[in-house]
């Protein structure tokens, strides 16, 4: 493709979206560069601290079922309170845990502290997630989620680079670092954003049925996601491809050290991951954005799982696992927007925020487990075995994908007809309400 074209394929990417979701993005962005804790929290604790590495896996675990909590309590706060009020508090809350946490010297209050930072800063995900649906209509959201996608790449991507050299400096710094940036996001939304909840029956943001909706929508609840069979499946396939994911991060350094290379080589080769998606991310979302979620969902499993079984065949090559890399990650592109717009159009318009929890809960929910099976399969039967568990699963993750979405088009076109909305945006200076039209 010619530079020209490619400038023009940029532009119709970005182009025809509401000023809103590009404040939205922003704060994602700015979000991610302070992406300190995230990165270096293992490092902190054995190099800088002094404790054992089983230790820092514990932390880790605590930070990780604080996302856990974080996906369901968020997503019925975001239903219940609104998007804006949820994101708001869940920011202004990671500032404040993240640098309190720089201070803490107690192992037992370093737990405590991480977890809670698990929580506030997971808590974000989905009042963005829910916010995004609610400000687009169906056929831009799959671009609308792949263009935040890349922010959040691109920012982790950035932010590593220049954290690492303020770890050097100072630890302390990078807490206090990410605290300001994520305190700047709080801000961003609050002056920026307005709310996007739908109108709800019986308050002010829905005195009756939506417009068109005579009928109204029936309130919906934790246990109505969890009766809803087929979107709980969703969350099931995305929760074994979310597994065989993180091995990039969890099971893939520990085979490499086996194998004599480097954790600089090991670097070397999982930064193909961030490079690709910061280079690549838009191209797909063009050859995906149109398309019905079946066929990308299929494609995206099988890649995940057959690009870690080739990692079985790279033995000493470092050509062989950045070919590994490349494969697995084109699957990471095509999966994450293409899921995150089927849970958005398989959500009751009022109950967007806690669909997409519970979404986001599935991958909190492998990140937990994933050190667990990688381990001990790795123990136990040998890498081996692992890389051939990963293909068997993202086989598994692709047939079920096939048959769950046979039906979906009309299915999902005929809810859509059925549902008109209400918006109800809340001006952030004057704190006035307006109703507007808006397609579920």
């Amino acid at each position: 493709m010619s530079v020209a074209g490619m400038a023009r394929a940029v532009r119709e990417s970005v182009s025809g979206l509401p000023r809103e979701f590009w404040w939205l993005w922003t704060s994602t962005l700015v979000n991610r560069l302070g992406a300190f804790v995230s990165t270096f929290m293992a490092m902190y604790l054995t190099v800088e601290r002094g404790y054992s590495a089983a230790y820092a896996g514990l932390v880790a675990s605590l930070y990780g079922l604080g996302s856990i909590v974080a996906a369901i309590g968020a997503g019925v706060m975001a239903d219940r309170l609104g998007r804006r009020p949820t994101l708001v508090v869940a920011q202004a809350s990671t500032a404040v845990s993240v640098a309190l946490l720089g201070f803490m010297e107690h192992p037992v209050a370093i737990a405590a502290v991480a977890c809670l930072v698990g929580v506030a800063s997971n808590a974000s995900r989905p009042a963005v997630l829910a916010m995004m649906a609610d400000l687009l209509p169906p056929e831009d959201r799959v671009r609308a989620f792949s263009l935040n996608y890349w922010a959040l790449n691109l920012g982790f991507a950035l932010s590593a680079a220049g954290a690492g050299f303020v770890a050097e400096y100072s630890y302390l710094a990078g807490f206090l670092g990410e605290a300001v940036l994520t305190m700047v996001c709080a801000v961003l939304v609050f002056v920026k954003i307005p709310e996007t909840r739908p109108a709800a029956e019986g308050g002010v943001a829905g005195a009756g049925a939506a417009k068109g909706d005579p009928g109204g929508e029936p309130s919906v609840g934790l246990g109505t996601v969890l009766r809803d069979g087929r979107f709980m499946s969703v969350v099931g396939l995305s929760f074994l491809v979310s597994l065989v994911l993180q091995q990039g991060g969890v099971a893939l350094p520990i085979v490499m050290g086996e194998e004599g290379f480097s954790s600089s080589d090991y670097g070397t080769v999982i930064a193909l991951n961030g490079l690709l998606i910061v280079a690549l991310q838009i191209p797909v979302t063009r050859f995906i954005q149109h398309r019905e979620p079946r066929g990308p969902l299929v494609v995206s499993a099988l890649l995940a799982g057959y690009g870690f079984g080739l990692t079985a065949f790279a033995g000493s090559s470092m050509a062989l696992y950045a070919v590994a890399v490349l494969v697995w990650t084109l699957g990471e592109m095509i999966n994450s927007p293409t899921e995150a717009g089927l849970v958005a159009r398989l959500s009751p318009t009022r109950g967007r925020g806690r669909y997409q929890g519970m979404y986001t809960m599935a991958w909190g929910v492998a990140a937990m487990l994933a050190p667990l099976v990688s381990g001990t399969v790795i123990d136990r039967l040998g890498a081996g075995w692992l890389w051939a568990l990963c293909a068997a699963i993202g086989s598994v993750a692709a047939v079920g994908f096939w048959v769950l979405l046979r039906r979906l088009p009309m299915d999902v076109v005929e809810n859509q007809n059925n549902q008109n909305t209400v918006l109800v945006s809340q001006s952030p200076t004057t704190g006035g309400q307006k109703a507007e039209a808006q397609p579920a």
